[in-house]
């Protein structure tokens, strides 16, 4: 459930993907410092929209290096970090571990459960941190695990569900803008969830594994009526985050809201619809 919160760079101006692209840096920096290699390994796109979202609302002091690193060897870089590149890294490192547990649970993937070792002491340091987030996230993942064991089938209810866990992590603290920061993370977190079983539906399917929209997948109108599922989700995301009194990386916060998060959805059905195509071509 990683990686649909992006920015849609065909449609970004050159100067705020360099910004984008020094958050982005910035965020990997920090889970560098404070969790090493392991730490850098659970960097996403998801992350960077809150570490921006979170730098933009607040207007913190933020530091601007140039580096070179592993991914940038011959060619220095700038990083943004500031306080929230640390708050934020530990949100991306309490998702990647929980993740990495439900994927060993589900599927049996020994590498998850390697994983999620690798992760489990630092987890714990962030655990004491954060007491009231983990055991939110923890419960809400609970409950996620066993509707789907029961065949859950209510959309809403599953995806309400992940967009808790999306909403704990929004709020950095309680203030005049809380309340807009969990719905935003709370919608957000509902689009994450549905997205992922639109894409992943077929595999489920073939696999035999829990997915909440195979009811609908027979029907002719599949597509259209995911995208109406998943427009209202943005939309209700939108309208909380145009309350903010956001000014510095607001285009490339709204392009992801508006246009980064609708690239996959167009990427798998593009693919979808080409290998329809084909198969209704080797039937003739």
């Amino acid at each position: 459930m990683f990686g649909y919160i992006a920015i849609n760079k065909d449609e970004m101006k050159i100067k705020d993907f360099h910004t984008y692209q020094s958050y982005y840096c910035g965020l990997c920096q920090s889970l560098k410092k404070s969790y090493g290699a392991r730490g850098q390994l659970t960097l996403s796109y998801d992350m960077t929209f809150l570490e921006i979202l979170l730098s933009s609302l607040y207007e913190p002091d933020t530091r601007c290096v140039q580096r070179r690193c592993v991914m940038h060897p011959a060619k220095e870089h700038t990083e943004r970090i500031n306080q929230y590149s640390s708050y934020v890294a530990d949100m991306n490192l309490i998702l990647s571990y929980y993740k990495c547990q439900d994927d060993w649970k589900d599927d049996g993937k020994k590498i998850r459960f390697a994983q999620a070792m690798l992760l489990q002491r630092d987890f714990e340091e962030i655990r004491q941190k954060y007491p009231k987030k983990t055991q939110c996230i923890k419960h809400n993942l609970n409950l996620l695990s066993k509707w789907e064991k029961d065949q859950v089938m209510d959309i809403d209810q599953m995806a309400g569900t992940f967009g808790k866990i999306m909403a704990a992590m929004f709020v950095y603290r309680k203030d005049e803008w809380s309340q807009n920061l969990y719905r935003i993370g709370y919608y957000l977190g509902k689009f994450i969830y549905l997205m992922d079983a639109y894409e992943d539906i077929e595999d489920d399917i073939e696999k035999g594994n829990y997915n909440p929209l195979i009811q609908r997948w027979e029907q002719e109108d599949f597509v259209s009526w995911s995208q109406s599922i998943l427009t209202m989700m943005i939309a209700e995301c939108c309208k909380e985050f145009e309350r903010l009194p956001l000014i510095e990386s607001v285009d490339i916060l709204r392009n992801i809201l508006y246009s980064g998060v609708w690239t996959r959805f167009e990427e798998v059905t593009k693919k979808r619809t080409k290998d329809q195509e084909k198969k209704d071509v080797r039937s003739l």
